[in-house]
């Protein structure tokens, strides 16, 4: 990509995922660099890998933009925190995370001490009390306490060990259940992360009915190679609405305008297609899933990831697809929030021979697209199917712009982060 030398990162991979306070709000994300997308935990390999990404989300993206100015939680390897490889960024801007595989040894204790005296701020991955690893609790502010799959018992005594830390807070995770969730609840951890509140749980007996068929038309309408504005002001028209919503979205404090419009084609022009594509695209797509925000931006990074590969060498074939490989990207990413085969998503829908293909067999340059994008933003450990070197690049680039998208346009945007975390809770 334009933006970062696909060279320099050609060997990692990126995962964000949310971390939530009592509340159900947002408050940071823990950002994760593997050498490939098969890799569940860090190793010596990584130390490289990590470094190259690191210093590309720092220099040439800002982690501003890729967290949304959240709280950012670093997965970093042993080298990092000894001072074998150098931290390329402030103190302020990161919490740096002691992971479960790195052995407590002198090395690591003078490494985090150092670190903390320079101020920054560091959290325990996985902690086990009893183990060597409570000596550094001193050290720390964060304490990761794995819930999946442990023993009630060990996690209360883990908890009351920290608790003789009046600095400490908790973080309950790899939380995927409610029953794990209500005891982390119980126990007053501050901060929660997992599948459970970072990864949609949907009912895969939901059928896409006549009303989300509908409102995908409109979709489709908006971003084909070329837009009928006819067909698309007839389209909003008939949803009284989306029709409102757009209506309301050209006032003059949001957009600037010295007048005002009285008809959806008023509005239209005046916003200007490319803004009302992605307006109305993330109206669309938080309606038709009923998607919180977290939800949605994970659908949004898929479908601007393939769109920003259209463009990378290595889908020779694929120029001047744009815009169907970010449709094809939506979709795709809406068919797995819902838990349906592409298929019955697509069926019924405008689309081009060459995207149908794409969705349904993977055919085509726009089907490799999909397949690399949909591979690197939702990996299946069980399979490594190699990624293309610019994928790197384009994913940070797809995770800056769609928190800038929603960072302006999330007023209108339903989330539900804290009604679910509540309802989990108390269930």
């Amino acid at each position: 990509m334009e933006e970062l030398g696909t060279s320099e990162v050609s060997t990692a991979h990126v995962g964000r995922q949310p971390i939530y306070d009592r509340e159900g709000a947002v408050v940071a994300y823990e950002l994760l660099f593997r050498a490939g997308m098969d890799a569940s935990t860090a190793g010596r390999a990584d130390d490289h890998a990590t470094a190259r990404v690191l210093v590309a989300a720092f220099t040439e993206f800002g982690l501003d933009e890729l967290t949304g100015g959240k709280v950012c939680f670093l997965n970093v390897t042993e080298a990092f925190l000894t001072g074998t490889l150098p931290l390329p960024f402030d103190y302020s801007q990161a919490v740096l995370e002691v992971l479960s595989s790195v052995e407590v040894g002198d090395d690591l204790k003078a490494g985090l001490t150092v670190l903390s005296e320079r101020g920054f701020t560091l959290a325990i991955d996985r902690f086990v009390c009893g183990g060597p690893r409570e000596v550094l609790l001193p050290l720390v502010s964060y304490v990761k306490i794995d819930m999946l799959g442990v023993d009630e018992a060990g996690v209360r005594a883990c908890v009351e060990v920290c608790r003789r830390y009046p600095h400490l807070q908790l973080v309950a995770v790899r939380l995927e259940s409610a029953e794990s969730l209500r005891l982390a609840f119980e126990l007053g951890f501050d901060l929660f992360q997992g599948h459970i509140l970072g990864r949609p749980h949907v009912d895969t007996t939901m059928a896409l009915t006549p009303g989300r068929l509908a409102r995908l038309r409109v979709l489709a309408a908006l971003t084909a190679d070329d837009v009928d504005m006819d067909e698309v002001v007839a389209l909003v028209s008939q949803d009284a609405g989306l029709s409102m919503r757009v209506l309301r979205a050209t006032n003059a404090a949001t957009f600037g305008l010295t007048r005002t419009v009285s008809s959806v084609r008023e509005a239209i022009v005046a916003m200007g297609l490319n803004r009302l594509r992605q307006w109305v695209t993330l109206m669309l797509v938080s309606d038709l899933t009923t998607a919180n925000h977290e939800q949605l931006a994970r659908m949004l990074v898929r479908a601007r990831l393939c769109q920003l590969l259209v463009d990378s060498s290595e889908f020779a074939g694929a120029e001047g697809q744009s815009d169907a490989a970010y449709l094809g990207g939506l979709l795709s990413a809406v068919a797995d929030h819902f838990g349906a085969p592409v298929e019955e998503v697509v069926a019924g829908l405008p689309l081009s021979p060459q995207l149908r293909a794409a969705l349904r067999a993977g055919d085509g340059p726009l089907g490799a697209i999909l397949f690399a994008a949909r591979a690197y933003t939702d990996p299946d450990p069980d399979n490594d199917h190699g990624e293309p070197g610019a994928i790197v690049a384009a994913y940070l680039s797809a995770l800056r712009w769609t928190n800038g998208v929603l960072g302006e346009l999330s007023p209108e945007i339903p989330d539900r982060a804290e009604e679910r975390l509540r309802a989990l809770a108390a269930a």
